[in-house]
C-alpha cells in the first residue's frame, strides 16, 4: 500500500508543478534552473511563455510513469514503483540532453 500511495503523490506533485508552470505566463521561468542567472540581455532572446509551456507540459507527462506504477503496483507492490523511477529517470536524462542541445 505505501507504494502505491509514494506513486500517487509522485504523480500528484508532478502534474501540480506542470500545470503551474503551464499556466503561469511566463512568470516560473525564475524558477528555471540557470535560466534566472542570465542577465537582461539574455532573457529577452527567449520566450518565456512558450518556455513555461514546454516545460509544463514536461513535467506533466513525467506523471504518467507513477500512474502506470500505481496499476502496477496493485498486482506486483513496489515493481511499479521500481519502473515507474526507471521511466522517469530516462525521461529525465532526455529533458537534460534537449535542454542541453538547446542551449548550444
Amino acid at each position: 500500500m505505501f507504494y502505491i500511495i509514494f506513486d500517487f503523490c509522485m504523480a500528484a506533485i508532478m502534474l501540480l508543478f506542470g500545470i503551474g508552470f503551464y499556466k503561469s505566463g511566463g512568470k516560473a521561468a525564475d524558477y528555471l534552473t540557470g535560466y534566472n542567472m542570465r542577465s537582461v540581455d539574455e532573457r529577452r532572446k527567449y520566450d518565456e511563455d512558450a518556455m513555461c509551456k514546454a516545460y509544463g507540459k514536461r513535467m506533466m507527462y513525467m506523471s504518467i510513469p507513477f500512474l502506470i506504477g500505481i496499476a502496477i503496483d496493485f498486482r506486483y507492490p513496489g515493481i511499479g514503483c521500481l519502473i515507474a523511477w526507471g521511466i522517469w529517470l530516462i525521461m529525465f536524462i532526455l529533458l537534460l540532453i534537449d535542454r542541453h542541445k538547446r542551449e548550444q
